[in-house]
């Protein structure tokens, strides 16, 4: 029987409920406890799901937890993760894996020091559609990459969200909430980034809350919502992203890429499956078949229609990688430069200057159907 690691949530605020009911479709986990500094959050996570609740003190100290899965506010991961890594267990953070450069490094040197993983969300670049994209791509269906163009892009997160404020604080904004899912499969598709330039701004310095309880509360904005970056890629590549949460309405397609020999159109990399196109030189495009990969499927239902989320793939990815002692596909080092990129972003907006990357990376091993099918149980 395959061992299993035990697993601790920290943090039980919205994205919990995702880790804790899909964690039990993956091999090499078995959620135990959850703590978050609302004793009340916890309990009442752990009731719904038959998990213990502990303080966060007592959750680092349980000898049964193997992995602590990190799902504080962003501002919060650096501390927490570096306390799980001093209490001995391993990691495996909600996006994004640190602020800095400098925590993320400091980070891998405990890990190391320590012995330990530390791996990072997000993990849709694993779904169907993304790996049918990168395996066009690797077969030379577009011939090299050599451009591309994503966006990300509406009119912000105070509708929906019942507490919105850290989206608009530093820590927060469009590129490092959801620049990650973007970044994460450009990496996965193309390779790493070799440096990036950057407009940034605000639309309005506060932002009115619509949604509930909080409706019709102001809260401040202190980061850019509407970014406007260029990378290229130690490819050669150069890709627009723009990503902003200052627009009503648009028409753009999440990501396009275009080669030598046709072009690629992949669906949002907030998602783990939907339809990706392609076109050659005749300028024809294909829906291209996603064949049997099990993280295509449609496996929740919502008004819309089915949806396949596989989140928590990438968890179960680290606990197998390091019970077979391969290298994990959403790993530290893909995740610190995921974050070397946003920072350079933010960072060139500030300086309206090129901004070269002081880290480098791996593409992620493929996940053919073969191999996601050995995560499920």
């Amino acid at each position: 029987m395959t061992k299993e690691l035990g697993v601790g949530i920290l943090g039980c605020g919205n994205i919990s409920a995702t880790y804790f009911s899909l964690a039990p479709m993956f091999k090499g986990l078995k959620v135990l406890a959850c703590a978050d500094i609302n004793a009340a959050a916890a309990a009442a996570r752990a009731e719904e799901y038959g998990v213990t609740a502990q303080g966060v003190d007592d959750l680092f100290a349980n000898d049964e937890i193997d992995v602590i899965v990190n799902l504080t506010i962003p501002a919060a991961h650096y501390d927490m993760s570096r306390r799980a890594l001093e209490a001995g267990k391993h990691v495996y953070s909600e996006k994004p894996l640190v602020l800095s450069v400098d925590e993320g490094k400091e980070l891998g040197r405990l890990a190391a020091e320590k012995g330990l993983a530390v791996g990072c969300a997000p993990d849709t670049f694993l779904g169907g559609a993304h790996q049918r994209a990168r395996k066009y791509i690797d077969e030379g269906g577009i011939g090299r990459v050599t451009s591309g163009t994503c966006h990300v892009m509406s009119p912000g997160m105070e509708m929906w969200h019942p507490n919105p404020d850290f989206f608009f604080l530093p820590g927060g904004g469009p590129v490092l909430d959801l620049g990650p899912y973007y970044i994460a499969n450009l990496i996965n598709l193309i390779g790493p980034v070799k440096q990036v330039a950057a407009l940034t701004s605000m639309a309005n310095e506060t932002r009115t809350i619509t949604s509930e309880p909080r409706r019709g509360e102001i809260i401040p904005v202190k980061t850019p919502t509407n970014i406007h970056a260029l990378l290229e890629f130690e490819s050669g590549a150069t890709v627009s992203l723009a990503a902003s949460w200052d627009v009503w309405a648009h028409r753009h397609s999440p990501m396009e890429l275009y080669g030598t020999e046709g072009s690629l159109f992949v669906p949002d990399p907030n998602f783990f499956g939907g339809t990706v196109e392609a076109a050659g030189r005749d300028g024809a495009v294909e829906v291209l078949d996603l064949g049997d990969h099990p993280f295509g499927k449609a496996n929740q239902n919502l008004d819309k229609g089915g949806r396949a989320n596989y989140r928590t793939a990438g968890l179960a990815d680290m606990a197998m990688a390091l019970i077979e002692g391969r290298d994990a596909r959403c790993s530290l080092e893909r995740a610190l430069h995921g974050v070397d990129v946003m920072a350079a972003i933010l960072r060139s907006g500030e300086t309206g200057a090129f901004v070269p990357l002081s880290t480098t990376c791996t593409q992620p091993a493929a996940l053919d159907a073969e191999a996601a099918a050995a995560l499920l149980r």
